[in-house]
């Protein structure tokens, strides 16, 4: 075949990954920089002045004319600066291409305009990005040719965090020393570092682009604020890991080849539940690698989708009636030699070391389950949180039955004596093998799960960075193995003092875990008696960032500082206010300038038929004249509810922002929104369809 792909000789080709600095670099400079990507510590300049001419020649080698820092600041997104290799003209009138330590080390784009929180006034521009080389350089190839990305974090002027990977790669550092430290106590002297590892299953929609542009609200907000379900929705199930249509197969081709030049390991696509959604999966690598990865991810989808004539949809809930999408985190803790500390063996009553781990864990969570539940906080995720279709808002963690009974023996004896086993699964087939059955199912309600051997935290937003749910599982981990290693160290008995502290998390902080329907009303009920928050939006969950004991948690393992948390809660109140503002001003126009003057113009046609129809000496038009007033009344209800969400939004806008202002635009002006959706999205089933003045769902699910 003319378009054969060889993912093994294509993958990482666009990387400047160990294999090219090794082969490139000095060996001398190869090994200070292995050892700073590994242990930490500072490049002196020489030094990066010969890694920037090496990655500077290996990207100018791959069309490469431009270079960025590229970096993540608070808005969610990445951002990037491009700059040109070429220097000063030279006498003769040529120029020579040019890249420095300096520049590669250091970049200095303009602060005052990304999201600070007041840490940085708006007449204040200076902040720096600083070369993150424990995550490999890159070329992105596009429209506008080859580009040279350099990961970077990005900070104040003052010092402060203005990012999202700041954070992360503090909390990595803790979670480290941390678990060493716990490994140490039960005599592990050969692991030298423990990373946090994630793999993210990134879930989305697509469409057609023409029909794409015909949706205002799509454009502005990336949701459908209006539109009735069509006659089928997902009810037959028949497009979850159905058969790929090949305009879609054709895009996925497209993106993993991109992907894989770039070194991300994409590695499992399918169709979704809903119609036109779809999940791309990639195999796990270290947190802050895996957080670049999926921001690629996401860019790779959304500009192959416009090569295809598509448009690619990650808001966690862009069409109502149907699934929304997630973005499963699925994280686990592994040695530099290669020991995954979550895995619990074949008799895990036996691993002392996995239970004390297990055990540490499920006090972490239950004492941060508002503060893990605020890191998959958003504005689209509102929508989706207890929708009956993705974990509820309800922090809880799924054990599994296994686990679940070694933890009801540690709590009601203070031994666990037995781990349950799998068993064979016969199929009833002769032709067909006996399969080995896992000793205990699968929840897909459940928030945050146990899958074998690494936890799913399934509440993260699709267009959402995975950057600060990992920081924070990263962090409440820490603090609960520096616990466990306070108590241990002092102890006389470490065999009694282990025994003791397991029994004694899994006592404490059992209420958390729920191996039953996390989607029940009755779970709703049973977990407000063990006392677990339910924190229902955004606005909700926000304080969770600057309450007394996650500023102290934070601040102890120098993650954020206060000021840092009090910033992202003001980025948050006003993000969240924003993107409603957004939402409802966008509704107005489209209600008030499309909707509206379509359905007049309808009725206007109805009127005068009946007319016509009366003129002709026909006296029954009851149909007809039924049909009229129904609509009627719609139009005026939607009219009404306009009006009503215009005079709201203005009040809002006069507001001070922050949280009052956040508050009102979710008690008051989404209330207000769903009055006026609601007649108007009756109207459409209504209205003649050639009337009617956006593709419909119908159009948008089904034909892509």
């Amino acid at each position: 075949m003319a378009d054969y792909v060889n993912a093994a000789e294509i993958f990482g080709e666009n990387v400047f990954n160990d294999a090219v600095m090794q082969e490139r670099l000095p060996k001398k400079v190869y090994a200070k920089l292995k050892k700073i990507i590994n242990e930490g510590g500072d490049l002196d300049l020489p030094t990066a002045d010969v890694i920037a001419h090496e990655m500077k020649e290996w990207a100018i080698e791959k069309g490469a004319t431009h270079y960025t820092h590229w970096f993540q600041p608070l808005t969610g997104v990445t951002a990037e600066k491009h700059d040109a290799f070429i220097t000063s003209p030279l006498p003769s009138g040529k120029v020579l291409m040019s890249f420095s330590g300096k520049e590669l080390i250091k970049g200095e784009p303009d602060a005052s305009s990304f999201p600070s929180g007041g840490l940085r006034a708006t007449f204040e521009a200076r902040g720096y990005t600083a070369w993150d080389c424990t995550s490999p350089a890159f070329v992105r190839q596009d429209a506008g040719g080859a580009l040279l990305c350099i990961p970077t974090a990005f900070c104040s002027y003052t010092g402060e965090a203005l990012d999202q990977k700041t954070p992360l790669l503090r909390s990595m550092e803790a979670i480290d020393k941390q678990a060493i430290r716990l490994l140490r106590l039960f005599g592990n002297t050969t692991s030298r570092k423990v990373t946090p590892s994630v793999g993210a299953e990134q879930e989305y929609f697509l469409v057609d682009g023409e029909k794409f542009l015909k949706r205002k609200d799509l454009i502005y907000t990336g949701r459908t604020l209006f539109g009735s379900m069509p006659a089928k929705g997902q009810e037959m199930d028949d497009h979850y890991f159905g058969t790929i249509r090949q305009r879609i197969i054709s895009f996925m081709k497209d993106v993993n080849t991109e992907l894989w030049k770039m070194g991300v390991t994409a590695k499992t696509q399918h169709n979704e539940v809903a119609p036109a959604q779809h999940e791309l999966a990639v195999i796990y690598s270290e947190a802050n690698l895996a957080v670049d990865q999926n921001q690629m991810v996401m860019q790779t989808l959304k500009r192959v989708a416009c090569e295809h004539g598509l448009k690619c949809l990650l808001h966690e809930k862009p069409f109502d009636g149907v699934n929304g999408s997630g973005k499963h985190n699925n994280w686990s803790l592994t040695t530099d030699d290669g020991i995954n500390l979550l895995d619990p063996g074949k008799t895990p009553h036996e691993n002392i070391q996995f239970l004390l781990i297990l055990s540490c864990i499920v006090k972490a969570v239950d004492e941060h389950a508002g503060l893990l539940r605020e890191s998959a906080a958003d504005p689209g995720n509102d929508h989706r949180l207890g929708a009956n279709e993705a974990p509820p808002a309800i922090l809880s963690m799924f054990l599994g039955e296994q686990l679940e009974d070694v933890v009801d023996q540690l709590v009601s004896t203070g031994t666990a004596t037995s781990s349950k086993e799998g068993e064979v699964l016969k199929t009833g087939v002769k032709s067909l093998p006996d399969l080995y059955k896992d000793a205990t199912d699968r929840n897909r309600t459940s928030p945050f799960a146990f899958t074998g051997n690494k936890f799913e935290f399934r509440m993260v937003g699709s267009r959402d960075s995975i950057a600060e749910p990992n920081t924070v599982l990263n962090a409440i981990t820490a603090e609960a193995f520096a616990d466990a290693c306070d108590v241990l160290e002092a102890a006389d008995n470490f065999d009694e003092a282990v025994h003791d502290l397991i029994k004694k998390n899994f006592s404490e902080h059992q209420r958390i875990i729920f191996n039953g329907n996390g989607y029940s009303d009755a779970w709703v009920e049973e977990a407000e008696r063990r006392g677990l928050p339910n924190l229902k939006s955004m606005v909700e969950a926000i304080p969770e960032l600057v309450s007394e004991k996650n500023v102290a948690m934070f601040e102890r393992f120098h993650i954020f500082s206060k000021t840092e948390l009090e910033s992202r809660v003001e980025v948050k109140y006003e993000n969240y206010a924003k993107t409603i503002n957004i939402e409802a001003k966008s509704m107005i126009n489209i209600a008030g300038k499309q909707i509206i003057p379509a359905v007049i113009g309808y009725t206007t046609t109805l009127a005068d038929s009946i007319i016509a129809v009366k003129q002709a000496g026909v006296e029954e038009v009851s149909v007809q004249t039924e049909l009229l007033q129904k609509t009627s009344t719609l139009l005026k209800e939607a009219e009404d509810a306009l009006k009503n969400l215009t005079a709201l939004d203005e009040k809002a806008e006069s507001m001070e922002e922050g949280e009052e202002q956040a508050k009102y635009y979710h008690d008051t002006i989404t209330p207000a929104m769903a009055a006026l959706r609601k007649p108007c999205d009756e109207l459409e089933k209504i209205v003649d369809k050639n009337a009617w003045p956006m593709p419909s769902y119908g159009d948008l699910m089904f034909e892509v």
